[in-house]
């Protein structure tokens, strides 16, 4: 599978893509043992909570949809803000993950973190399997993170110093 991939901005006719896209997030919820309507129903309403939140949260944040040949494959969040740059959500469809688009994604934000001297940050569920692909790009667990009883593991990358800011 193809690791190329670009990016645009989300738009309105995308919700019917991006709330598919969350939904194969979500494989938890057939535990619960609900009807189809009642477990949709759910995730309408928690996919919506989550993205009032993070535009909430994060009022001048990015939200882009990740294309593969054209067609939408998953979805970038990300905030610049002043003191970081935050991956707020990535998300792919099961189809395109492990194909090497995540990795592309990361390593061009860990591009734009080492351009900008910024830390990159993010959060991920203590049971994602994307904790691997973090751990191998480099990312550690911050704060006392990785003993916590949060359900969510706070990581971050740090770009090498710049030059003249060794020994600061």
């Amino acid at each position: 599978m193809s690791h190329t991939f670009s990016l645009r901005p989300v738009s309105p006719s995308d919700d019917t893509f991006l709330f598919e896209l969350y939904a194969s997030t979500r494989a938890e919820l057939a535990a619960l043992g609900l009807g189809e309507a009642q477990r949709q129903l759910l995730l309408r309403v928690q996919w919506m909570a989550q993205r009032q939140g993070y535009q909430s949260r994060y009022p001048h944040s990015e939200h882009q949809l990740v294309l593969v040949e054209g067609r939408p494959v998953g979805r970038l969040w990300v905030a610049r803000e002043p003191e970081e740059l935050r991956l707020v959500d990535v998300s792919l469809l099961p189809s395109h993950r492990g194909s090497g688009v995540g990795t592309g994604l990361l390593r061009a934000l860990q591009q734009e973190a080492a351009t900008t001297g910024k830390p990159l940050r993010l959060s991920v569920a203590r049971d994602n399997p994307a904790q691997r692909l973090y751990a191998r790009l480099g990312f550690t667990p911050v704060g006392g993170a990785e003993t916590g009883v949060d359900p969510y593991l706070a990581l971050e990358w740090r770009p090498a110093p710049r030059e003249g800011e060794r020994g600061t």
